[in-house]
């Protein structure tokens, strides 16, 4: 796990909130002489949407990496239902049922929709336990119900097969199978990169939609996004970070689009009230 230590001067720690599913303290995160994270406090609940908002360089997107365990916090401490937790690696992230769609959403266009969402965890036929699982014929027939499965259970409508190949879907259809692909892991807290970034209107309602399902199956949901708009309809509460540090969360029904953009560009005075 990451260091706990406190830096000289830093204020303590505000503490996790009895609804908090996954929650982090004190991050900080170091690249090179870049302070890209100083210091941070973040948390979700479960059956919440959590927008995680700021300019470009805030640190939103650091952030993302380190509770996914691509980049490993310098100091901190992580909290899954407020027991101390060890985020190090993906693998580990992923162990705890932390799960992140990236921007560039890494789906395998030549593969259909039923191998893209088993990537990595191919079910393989019962039978052949004399040679190495690499070696088994996969479950082509488990690996479809399997996808059936996970597109069901977010309502997508808009997929005709799950033996369709991805190299032929829409941007919105691709961001909804990437989805699925996070919540078949049995995944408790869903990670969203910029998930509308370059849809058009009728495939951003889409995404939109399926990011209010996993709210409603009790998912704890991150949500990155410049979009306004779009924080404020999928979003219960926002989180602000400017030039890698906490500015606030608010209330998503009590602040408006005006005052998150002066948060992102302000910050707030020392005396500001916290409006979580």
């Amino acid at each position: 796990m990451a260091s706990n230590k406190q830096t000289v001067g830093q204020q303590s720690a505000p503490p996790i909130s009895a609804t908090a599913h996954l929650s982090v303290r004190g991050i900080h995160k170091r690249f090179g002489g870049v302070h890209a994270l100083q210091n941070v406090d973040f948390e979700v609940a479960r059956g919440e949407v959590m927008a995680l908002v700021g300019d470009n360089g805030a640190g939103k997107s650091t952030l993302m990496k380190v509770l996914a365990g691509a980049h490993r916090a310098d100091e901190g401490q992580f909290f899954l239902d407020g027991k101390p937790v060890n985020v190090a690696s993906p693998n580990d992230a992923t162990a705890l049922g932390i799960q992140i769609v990236y921007q560039d959403l890494a789906l395998c266009e030549n593969l259909d929709v039923a191998a893209n969402l088993s990537l990595g965890a191919e079910p393989v036929k019962n039978g052949w336990g004399f040679l190495p699982r690499l070696l088994r014929p996969l479950d082509d027939l488990a690996m479809e119900v399997k996808a059936k499965q996970a597109i069901d259970r977010l309502e997508v409508r808009t997929l005709q097969s799950v033996r369709a190949k991805v190299g032929g879907l829409s941007g919105g259809q691709r961001q909804a199978i990437a989805i699925a692909r996070a919540v078949g892991t049995q995944s408790s807290v869903v990670m969203l990169d910029e998930p509308t970034a370059a849809l058009g209107v009728a495939q951003t309602k889409q995404v939109l939609e399926i990011v209010k399902r996993l709210r409603d199956t009790n998912h704890a949901v991150i949500y990155i996004s410049h979009n306004m708009r779009d924080i404020f309809d999928v979003s219960d509460r926002i989180t602000v970070l400017r030039h890698g540090g906490n500015v606030a969360t608010y209330q998503t029904s009590q602040i408006n689009a005006d005052e998150i953009v002066v948060a992102m560009t302000r910050g707030l005075d020392k005396e500001a009230d916290n409006a979580a």
